[in-house]
């Protein structure tokens, strides 16, 4: 019987994953249904899709509870709230992570520490100097396991090209602890959705079908899309209709 892993690897390669490439992940390990071996299971299998010159990144988003009751972000101990999947890699060995307050991105392989350096230098969440911003320069992928296409974080270091009306909040002063111990403070200005929800799914609208490719890994109905051809495509809708992505109600990030 063919195992797990591998039936998931198959899967993600046919789905068109590149080997030596690089991916960022945005998955519903719930959606992908049981996994014998759980997390660890389907972090194998990237990696393994992925080779050794590879890089696999996934958000490490701790907005819910790095807040401005709370400005405080510890890149060693601070969790991830966006799902079992990035938290369990957050905490897996050899995983490094950028760092940010709210919007951190955790990553292994071969260029993981050059596209996570600098992120702490940034002013708003997702600026040039984050992976979100260098993902297309590499000619990245981002997958989304599960999840549909809403979760897509790397919207935002788009919309910080054009900022449209919904994006910024407050400008906060975060106090930050570095793998080394050493605390920084850095003022920053936060993205801020409330009122408005968002709508990144509708991205399908703009990208071919070499952009955005879709089929099954394990239970789960699973999208990939190519970065380089998303940000020219939303960029260019964002000039044309800066609420094009967003609808109005609810309170949401990510």
């Amino acid at each position: 019987m063919i195992s797990t892993s591998k039936k998931t690897a198959e899967s993600l390669r046919a789905l068109g994953v590149r080997e030596n490439g690089l991916l960022m992940v945005h998955a519903s390990l719930r959606a992908l249904g049981k996994i014998e071996g759980g997390a660890e299971t389907i972090v194998r299998a990237l990696l393994d899709v992925l080779g050794e010159s590879g890089t696999l990144l996934l958000p490490a988003l701790s907005y819910e509870t790095v807040t401005a009751a709370n400005p405080t972000f510890d890149v060693r101990k601070t969790p991830s709230c966006v799902g079992a999947l990035p938290e369990y890699f957050r905490r897996r060995e050899g995983t490094v992570r950028s760092i940010h307050p709210t919007h951190s991105v955790c990553a292994v392989g071969a260029q993981a520490c050059e596209l996570l350096s600098g992120h702490e230098n940034d002013s708003t969440p997702c600026g040039a100097n984050s992976p979100f911003h260098k993902l297309p320069h590499y000619k990245g992928q981002i997958l989304f396991l599960g999840c549909g296409l809403r979760p897509n974080t790397s919207m935002h270091a788009i919309e910080e090209l054009s900022e449209p009306p919904y994006l910024y909040g407050d400008m906060l002063e975060y106090r930050i602890t570095g793998e080394d111990g050493r605390v920084i403070k850095r003022s920053i200005r936060g993205h801020n959705f409330s009122g408005w929800i968002q709508r990144y799914e509708r991205l399908a609208q703009l990208l071919d079908k070499n952009s955005l490719r879709t089929g099954k890994v394990l239970d789960a109905n699973c999208h990939l899309i190519e970065a380089a051809a998303m940000w020219p495509a939303a960029h260019e809708k964002l000039k044309e209709d800066p609420l094009f992505f967003v609808k109005r109600g609810g309170n949401e990030d990510g």
